[in-house]
């Protein structure tokens, strides 16, 4: 069983932002199926998969996986997350990995006392945006006209990225995303 975590912040204001990227994507793997409040998260257990898009804010995502974990403890973790690393579009899978400064994946890393997990970073920079941006302030903005009709191709690939990593494993996920 796959733990699929989309990293994202709660409330209406931060719905379509690029830190939501991961919650964007999760929604996309639930087919229409309802999430429930549950572990300090929407929760959405499939027949293989759970999914999860902790509600407990960005910076405390790890306190809403360790809650799930303890009752999935044999659950393969999976973390899809923005990451301003990299380009618009871009999706990288990782395993193993440092947070890179992603203050989500942190709070995860520092809860589980692990990096031992998958990572799926979604690319949310576009210099031509973001300018002078802060980096804190830029990843709360929500994605242009022109950038969402984009985004829209970035949510397909990140969720073929999953499924991919679920059916054909980390190696070829990662052969096939991270060209």
């Amino acid at each position: 069983m796959h733990l699929i975590v989309g990293l994202g912040n709660p409330g209406k204001q931060y719905k379509n932002t690029r830190h939501n990227l991961g919650f964007r994507v999760l929604d996309l793997l639930a087919s229409g199926e309802k999430f429930e409040n549950k572990y300090d998260s929407q929760f959405l257990k499939l027949t293989d998969v759970i999914l999860a898009k902790p509600q407990t804010f960005m910076n405390k995502s790890g306190e809403a996986v360790k809650e799930i974990l303890k009752y999935y403890p044999s659950a393969e973790l999976v973390v899809i997350h923005d990451d301003l690393d990299f380009p618009l579009g871009a999706v990288r899978v990782q395993k193993n990995a440092s947070s890179a400064g992603h203050n989500g994946v942190e709070s995860i890393i520092a809860e589980l006392g692990t990096k031992n997990f998958v990572r799926i970073r979604l690319g949310i920079d576009n210099p031509e945006n973001r300018k002078d941006i802060p980096g804190d302030d830029f990843v709360l903005q929500k994605f242009t006209p022109e950038e969402e009709n984009f985004v829209k191709e970035v949510l397909l690939k990140s969720k073929d990225a999953v499924e991919t990593l679920m059916s054909e494993g980390l190696d070829l996920a990662q052969s096939k995303f991270n060209g």
